[in-house]
C-alpha cells in the first residue's frame, strides 16, 4: 500500500496540482481546505505524514499543530511563509518535524516527505538501548526514563537513537541533519536545534545528558565510571 499524506491547505489550487503529483510518484494525498476540516481526517484516518500550511482562516495551522500533537505523533511538515523565521521556530516549538518556505519546489517537497516518510516507517528488529537510565525500544519506538515513559515525537526519537548509539562520541550537527533528513545543514536553519532543546525539557536535563559542544555538535554523555 502507498504512503497516505494528508495535506491541510486553503488554497484550493493547490490540493489538486499535488494530488496528481504525489500520485504519479507511487503516494496517495487527501487535501483539507481548513484547519477543522484537517483536524477531522487527521483523527478519523492513519495518515503517514500530514502536511500542513501555517496561515489558513480559522483555525491556523499552528493550533492545528498543537491539537494533533495532544493526540498523535503523526510526523508534521509545516509550510510557512519564506521571509518568517519565527513562524518557523514556533512550529518546530509546537512538535513539528520539518518546514518549507512557500512558494516551493514540489520536488524539493517530495524529498522532505521521503526523507521524513523513511526515518518514521518500522523499524527493522533491533535490540533494545540503554545509557545514563534512557531506554529506547526501536521496535516500539518508545522512550523510558529511570523506568518512567518520556512522550517524544518521531523525529525526537530519531535524534535521541543517533545520540545513545554514539554515547560518549560527538556527533556533529551536519551528520544530524544529513542522516535525518537528508539534506546539508545551513547557519540558519535551527530544526536540530529546536528538538534538542525539546528533548532535554522531556528528559528533564539541562546539560548533563546532551551536552552541547559549540561549534561541531552534540554528545549523550556516557555514565562515569562506576556509576
Amino acid at each position: 500500500m502507498p504512503e497516505r499524506l494528508l495535506l491541510i491547505d486553503d488554497d484550493a489550487d493547490l490540493g489538486p496540482l499535488m494530488t496528481e503529483f504525489f500520485t504519479e510518484r507511487g503516494l496517495s494525498l487527501d487535501c483539507a481546505l481548513n484547519g477543522k476540516a484537517g483536524l477531522d481526517c487527521a483523527f478519523a484516518n492513519p495518515y503517514d505524514l500530514i502536511i500542513l500550511d501555517v496561515m489558513m482562516p480559522g483555525i491556523d495551522g499552528f493550533e492545528v499543530l498543537r491539537q494533533l500533537r495532544e493526540k498523535s505523533k503523526v510526523p508534521v511538515l509545516m509550510l510557512t511563509a519564506r521571509t518568517e523565521q519565527a513562524s518557523r521556530i514556533r512550529g518546530l516549538e509546537g512538535g513539528a518535524d520539518d518546514y518549507l518556505p512557500k512558494p516551493f519546489d514540489p520536488l524539493e517537497l517530495l524529498a522532505r516527505v521521503r526523507a521524513i516518510l523513511r526515518r518514521s516507517g518500522p523499524a527493522a528488529p533491533s535490540k533494545v538501548l540503554e545509557a545514563n537510565g534512557v531506554r529506547l525500544d526501536p521496535g516500539a519506538r518508545s522512550v523510558t526514563q529511570n523506568g518512567q515513559p518520556v512522550t517524544v515525537t518521531s523525529i525526537e526519537y530519531d535524534i535521541l537513537e543517533v545520540l545513545i548509539r554514539a554515547a560518549g562520541s560527538v556527533v556533529s550537527r551536519d551528520d544530524l541533519m544529513n542522516r535525518l533528513y537528508q539534506r546539508e545543514a545551513t547557519p540558519f536553519d535551527r530544526s536540530i536545534d529546536v528538538h534538542v532543546s525539546h528533548l532535554r525539557k522531556k528528559l528533564n536535563d539541562s546539560d548533563a545528558l546532551i551536552r552541547t559542544v559549540r561549534g561541531i555538535g552534540y554528545q549523550f554523555c556516557s555514565p562515569e565510571p562506576g556509576q
